[in-house]
């Protein structure tokens, strides 16, 4: 197992309503120290964050969080407003009642208003899976992979369930144009980090990967 893959492959996260700011700097001193791909923290805190971080790891966020049924308009002020306050990364929620009803139109447009708000930031578009049937996730993957979005996102961790690794693995093989993937939610085990990964994930969206290590650590001093 590469656990320096793993975490550089981890957004180190921590969206807890009740998270303390001393919380959210510790949390940037882990991303630091093991060269995670990113923090991702509430957008409340991204301006201090990034201020504090200075470039050392990138600063994530995530808009229309948990529920993703905010207004368009809405997404779109989050969005500029996290990477004006100096987010790197935005993890946005799909508006999953549109996805029902099928105005796949109204979601691609969504997705592609929300983009252009980022200036240029990446974007993961967060489907929620254990909301969806498999035909909602393959035609989520064919939606973001015509999209101007970089990633899809299996899950926000505050619904029913996390990533599964029959999903990841259905939605590596129906996103084309280069998308890449992001695993979150429920990842319990660094064991289960490496099978995502090697399922296609490029991405992980985990709180547990970076205390694990440290307990593999301390185990070996």
């Amino acid at each position: 197992m590469n656990i320096s893959l793993i975490l550089e492959k981890t957004d180190h996260t921590l969206l807890a309503q009740a998270a303390r700011w001393e919380e959210i700097r510790a949390i940037c001193d882990d991303g630091i120290k093991y060269r995670t791909a990113s923090v991702c923290i509430p957008a409340s805190f991204v301006r201090r964050a990034a201020e504090y971080a200075a470039g050392r790891v990138a600063i994530c966020t995530v808009i229309g969080f948990p529920n993703g049924y905010s207004t368009t308009a809405a997404k779109c002020f989050e969005a500029a407003d996290a990477v004006a306050n100096g987010a790197d990364e935005i993890d946005m929620v799909i508006n999953i009642g549109d996805l029902k009803d099928r105005r796949y139109d109204a979601i691609l447009e969504e997705i592609n208003a929300v983009k252009n708000a980022c200036g240029g930031k990446l974007l993961k578009v967060i489907i929620e899976t254990c909301l969806l049937e498999k035909e909602e996730i393959v035609r989520m993957c064919e939606i973001v992979s015509r999209s101007d979005a970089d990633y899809i996102k299996t899950s926000t961790g505050f619904s029913t369930g996390g990533a599964k690794r029959e999903d990841v693995a259905l939605m590596k093989a129906h996103l084309t144009n280069g998308k890449k993937l992001k695993a979150a939610g429920g990842i319990a085990s660094l064991e289960d980090a490496a099978a995502f990964l090697e399922l296609g994930a490029d991405r992980l969206g985990t709180s547990r990967v970076v205390r694990l290590v440290k307990a593999l650590e301390k185990e070996e001093e």
